[in-house]
């Protein structure tokens, strides 16, 4: 919610709270003690303003122009939907990364696309991508298990189906793809840990390019068959950018969720096919305090651009009401592996 009135950031409340707290404790103190707790009074204030700072910074205002048409004929449009990324972000605490393309109007979109995040379930669509372009090399089909694993992996976010498909490729294979697809700022995730992979929206949209371009480093049956499989994701996982889309325009989908180690990566990735055009969504969230927080942010994004790239469309596929299922972490990690 937006109000006219400035609200103190918590973290510097802390620091004020903290610094008056250590003022009225050195006053009564001997002076050793008085001149320690001093010396601790500055350091966590320091410390306190510098968290605030870093917080703010990932807060503040996104920029005027955050989509951008080559065609005079559609730079009203995307106006408009920076505008409207913009309201729907007002206010909101998740960090947000996004990136869009559209092959009809030329619009593309950018919101701090260089910023990495743990890409939680997403990642299948890269073991997905790195299988297909193995096999491909191969001249090798998908053997009948192997199906079953990628329908497990991708359709119901199986992570026993992606750890057994992760483990088979080896990070040789998945490396190879990443590099072919020219995903320069995706590290992969380690010691098996494959939801703490480091994505961009940069290197996401870039995938889904992968599965939709002709000029691909996948041939057209392993395109179809990956967006296939991300076409029939189940209900409950179908949240986040089909917010909004039209609902006669197929959506490929695939989310991602992670508590990371307490607040909450929401992630979601798609194109949206029909009317001989295609648009491709990335929308990337960390910091949320739960898991519908950070959907809602999504959805709240992905509304803005699905209406402004379908003028004039009311037949729409409404934002995700909360599943049960929602709040079941998509991975356990260790402690020791959490963002700091």
């Amino acid at each position: 919610m937006m109000t006219g009135r400035h609200t103190p950031h918590p973290f510097a409340a802390l620091a004020l709270g903290l610094a008056l707290c250590l003022l009225n404790a050195t006053a009564s103190a001997p002076p050793a003690t008085a001149q320690a707790l001093a010396l601790a009074g500055q350091t966590a204030t320091a410390t306190a303003a510098a968290t605030a700072a870093a917080r703010a910074t990932a807060h503040t205002a996104p920029p005027a122009d955050i989509c951008t048409s080559a065609s005079h004929k559609h730079r009203k449009i995307a106006s408009r939907m920076s505008r409207g990324i913009a309201a729907a972000l007002q206010g909101r605490f998740s960090v947000v990364a996004l990136k869009v393309a559209d092959s009809r109007t030329g619009i593309t979109c950018r919101l701090h696309p260089g910023w990495h995040f743990h890409s939680a379930s997403i990642v299948k669509v890269i073991i997905l991508g790195a299988l297909l372009r193995h096999l491909m090399a191969a001249h090798r089909d998908l053997s009948p298990e192997q199906v079953t694993l990628t329908t497990q992996m991708i359709t119901e976010s199986s992570n026993s189906a992606a750890t057994t498909l992760w483990d088979e490729l080896g990070m040789r294979h998945l490396q190879r793809f990443l590099d072919l697809a020219k995903m320069t700022h995706t590290s992969l995730g380690q010691d098996g840990y494959w939801g703490l992979t480091r994505v961009t929206a940069h290197d996401e949209l870039l995938l889904l390019k992968v599965l939709k371009s002709r000029k691909s480093i996948l041939d057209k049956p392993s395109r179809s068959y990956a967006l296939s499989l991300m076409a029939h994701v189940i209900p409950s996982q179908r949240w986040g950018v089909t917010a909004g889309a039209p609902a006669d325009m197929t959506a490929h989908v695939k989310n991602g969720w992670l508590p990371d180690p307490v607040r909450w990566v929401i992630n979601s990735i798609g194109i949206f096919t029909g009317h001989h055009r295609n648009y491709r969504i990335v929308v990337l969230t960390r910091d949320n305090s739960s898991m519908t927080y950070g959907v809602d942010t999504i959805q709240s994004v992905a509304e803005v651009i699905n209406r402004d790239l379908n003028p004039g469309v009311t037949d729409l596929t409404p934002p995700s009401a909360p599943y049960p299922s929602w709040g079941t972490p998509d991975e356990q990690i260790p402690a020791r592996y959490s963002r700091t």
